[in-house]
C-alpha cells in the first residue's frame, strides 16, 4: 500500500509498505482532512514538547470502509483517539484527557494518510447515507467544536463570539445558532473565511461589542488577546487554538478585572454518535466548508496549500 510519512519538518515522503495485519478492524481508507495539528507536526516538526518517535504517518480526521470480515463494506468514521478507560481521568469521565492514550497521527502512532490501516472495532462509527465520506472526515473537527460548545455552558439567548473562522470556527458558529444564541460575532483576518461566516448568519465583531460567551480558535496571542476584550465581565472564553511554539501570552489585567473563566479544551469525548446525528439531519453544514482536496501522491502539495490557509478544510483521498 502507498504511506505519507513525515520525516522532519517538511520533509514528507511516500512508502510503498505492506498492508496491516494482526489486531484490529482493517479498513481502507477513503477520506482524510488535514488539521491545525498536522500543519504543526508539518511545519514545526512536532507540537510543543511532541516529537515523532519514528516517521509518521500524520491524520486524524478520517474516515473509510471496512474491508473483511462481517462488516465488509461498511463506511465508517474512524475515532482517532483509542483511551485506555483505566485510569484516573478516564474513570472519572475525561477519556480525552487520557493519560496512556493512543492518538491517530501522534507520537508513536500512524494516522491516516495511508491506503489502509487497522484500528479497533469500537473506535469505528457506521456512516448513514446521507454523510458522505469527506463528510465522515469533518466529523472529527466537529466533534472538537462540539466538546468545546459544551464547555461553554451557553444559555439561551445569549450572544456568542467566535475569533478565529477556520474550519472548526465555522463549525462552532453553527452550533451557537443551532443552540439559541440571538446573535453570533465573529472575527477573521483573512476575508475570505470571513464571507464565509457571514454566510452562515455571523456578523462582524464591532469594537463596542460585548459576547456572553467567547470561543477562540486560532491560537494566536492576537486572538486571545481579541477575545478577552470582546468578552463581557463575568464572561466565559473557551481557548480551543493551539498556539505556535507551545506559548501564548495575553493581559491579565483584562482577564481579572473582567473577572472572567478560562476554559481550555482539549480534543473531545465520546462525541462522534452527537456528530453523526447532527449530520445526517443536515443541522450542520460539513460539505460545503471542503475547499480543496487532493490524492496520496500529491501530500505535500495537500499540506502546503493548508498552511497558507487560502481555502477552508483540505482533504486528501487515499484510495483515489
Amino acid at each position: 500500500m502507498l504511506v505519507s510519512r513525515l520525516h522532519a519538518a517538511g520533509d514528507v515522503r511516500l512508502h510503498d509498505e505492506p498492508d496491516p495485519t494482526g489486531e484490529g478492524t482493517l479498513v481502507e481508507v477513503t477520506s482524510v482532512g488535514i488539521c491545525g495539528s498536522d500543519l504543526h507536526w508539518f511545519t514545526e516538526g512536532g507540537i510543543g514538547d511532541a516529537v515523532p518517535a519514528k516517521p509518521l504517518v500524520l491524520g486524524h480526521e478520517m474516515a473509510g470502509v471496512i474491508r473483511g470480515g462481517a462488516d465488509d463494506g461498511v463506511r465508517v468514521a474512524i475515532d482517532p483517539a483509542i483511551p485506555c478507560h483505566h485510569c484516573e481521568p478516564c474513570l472519572d469521565g475525561y477519556p480525552n484527557l487520557c493519560l496512556n492514550i493512543v492518538f491517530a497521527g501522534h507520537g508513536a502512532t500512524d494516522g491516516g494518510l495511508r491506503q489502509f490501516m487497522s484500528w479497533p472495532a469500537d473506535r469505528l462509527h457506521r456512516l448513514p447515507d446521507a454523510v458522505s465520506d469527506d463528510d465522515g472526515a469533518m466529523l472529527e473537527p466537529l466533534g472538537v467544536a462540539l466538546h468545546a460548545y459544551d464547555h461553554a455552558h451557553v444559555r439561551l439567548a445569549s450572544t456568542v463570539a467566535v475569533v478565529g473562522c477556520g474550519p472548526i470556527g465555522l463549525l462552532l458558529i453553527q452550533l451557537a445558532l443551532r443552540g439559541g444564541a440571538t446573535q453570533v460575532l465573529a472575527a477573521e483576518p483573512l476575508p475570505h473565511r470571513m464571507a464565509v461566516a457571514a454566510r452562515l448568519g455571523a456578523v462582524p465583531i464591532e469594537a463596542e461589542a460585548a459576547a456572553d460567551v467567547v470561543f477562540e480558535v486560532s491560537g494566536s496571542p492576537a486572538a486571545v488577546e481579541a477575545a478577552l476584550r470582546v468578552a463581557k465581565p463575568g464572561a466565559r472564553v473557551v481557548l480551543v487554538g493551539i498556539p505556535d511554539g507551545d506559548t501564548t501570552t495575553f493581559s491579565a489585567s483584562i482577564a481579572r478585572r473582567k473577572g472572567l473563566t478560562l476554559v481550555l479544551a482539549r480534543r473531545m469525548g465520546e462525541v462522534y454518535p452527537r456528530a453523526i446525528a447532527l449530520a445526517a439531519q443536515k443541522l450542520v453544514d460539513l460539505g460545503s466548508l471542503v475547499s480543496d482536496t487532493f490524492p496520496l501522491t500529491a501530500v505535500s502539495d495537500a499540506l502546503g496549500t493548508a498552511a497558507a490557509r487560502t481555502g477552508l478544510k483540505v482533504v486528501v483521498h487515499p484510495n483515489g
